[in-house]
């Protein structure tokens, strides 16, 4: 499969950046187990300092020495060890299948270290579900790194150093998401979703190298998030200029608000089938996709309710962006998901008809979590 990728994409520029970029979060996801953890030293050490609560209810009068640092070393390197020996007799097992697997298995066990943070512990229960947990993390991080360096061993050389700098970019990636995460006061919690981000990415990324639909994956996603993100959250504040008129300040949001964007939508996404312009060669589609973006401040600017911002008064102003935001909506969602499918083989096409429906679902869920912040900016 993947020799067919270098064979029918490399020969293009566009296609050979994108291969190396996808290769080189591959190599940073490989490494990010062992440096989300040892950075994180301080924060596991502070947990196993809590002294240990006796069966009666009071605290003992001192900590017990966990020394952390020596077992997360030792328990990171043994099935490090172990499982890259297993390798050479896991090559049986599809290549898919042990690279999939480990970064859902890393995921999950990321997301069970997130959770925990907010979760009261004793010492010694705290002590044992972390050493498990960086034990499994780092088996599956063992199968997934000699997994990949087989995969990457059938790209040209250059491919190995992007592979090589991406793990060499893991320890600065935890130290930096560790800084930020202390910076913004959410400390262990953002720290360690961070990771579970990370691997989400790295997993899509070696599912997308096959089939290189990452520009139009990017665009629908790009395309759904900017919507999300201001509606409903942002323009249902929207509020009529007419407010003597009882009826119509009833009916106001109703219409302008969600009839309007159904309607613009539905003839958006009906569009396509007459008119596809700009062509998934064209860079203006990217260009148009970004564009979007302005539609944010200008519905931040409508008038807002109890908003020092607005600029853009009347209710005609309010309806004319909406109409343009809505149709644009439909109008690019429709062309990426029509021109995805024309970008690959056709025995891809089923499976990046998938992808670009996860990406879909992935961009309402970045707009969702920008609504937060959006909302409270007005």
């Amino acid at each position: 499969m993947y020799r067919l990728v270098i064979e029918h994409f490399l020969p293009s520029n566009r296609c050979g950046h994108a291969v190396g970029l996808i290769i080189f979060v591959l190599g940073l996801g490989t490494l990010l187990p062992w440096n989300f953890f040892i950075t994180a030293s301080q924060y596991f050490n502070e947990r196993l300092a809590a002294p240990n609560t006796t069966s009666n209810g009071t605290s003992g009068s001192t900590s017990k020495d966990y020394n952390y640092d020596s077992w997360m070393a030792l328990l990171s390197q043994l099935p490090l060890l172990l499982f890259t020996l297993l390798n050479s007799f896991l090559y049986q097992v599809r290549e898919r299948f042990r690279v999939a697997f480990s970064l859902v298995g890393i995921f999950l066990l990321f997301s069970l270290t997130a959770a925990l943070v907010q979760v009261p512990m004793q010492p010694d229960a705290f002590f044992s579900i972390t050493m498990a947990t960086i034990w499994f993390i780092n088996m599956f991080g063992a199968v997934l790194q000699g997994s990949l360096f087989g995969v990457v061993g059938l790209f040209p050389p250059r491919y190995s150093t992007l592979f090589m700098s991406g793990q060499g970019l893991a320890g600065i990636f935890a130290a930096v998401a560790m800084l930020s995460s202390i910076l913004s006061n959410s400390a262990a919690l953002g720290y360690f979703i961070t990771p579970c981000v990370a691997t989400l990415g790295t997993l899509l990324c070696y599912l997308l190298l096959p089939h290189l639909i990452w520009l139009m994956a990017l665009c629908v996603t790009c395309v759904f998030a900017v919507t999300l993100s201001v509606f409903p959250v942002i323009t249902v504040r929207v509020r009529t200029v007419y407010r003597d008129n009882t009826v119509w300040d009833k009916v106001f949001t109703c219409v302008c608000c969600f009839i309007v964007f159904n309607v613009m939508d539905l003839v958006g996404r009906s569009t396509p089938s007459l008119l596809q312009w700009p062509s998934k060669e064209s860079r203006l589609f990217p260009a148009a996709v970004l564009l979007r973006l302005v539609f944010i401040p200008l519905l931040m600017l409508c008038n807002i309710q109890d908003s020092n911002l607005t600029v853009f008064s009347h209710d005609s102003c309010f309806v004319i962006i909406m109409a343009l935001f809505s149709f644009s909506n439909g109008y690019l969602a429709s062309l990426c998901m029509a021109y995805a499918p024309q970008l690959v083989r056709s025995k891809d096409c089923e499976t990046a008809g998938s992808l670009m429906t996860f990406f879909l679902v992935l961009g309402l869920a970045v707009g969702a979590s920008f609504s937060f912040l959006l909302g409270k900016l007005v």
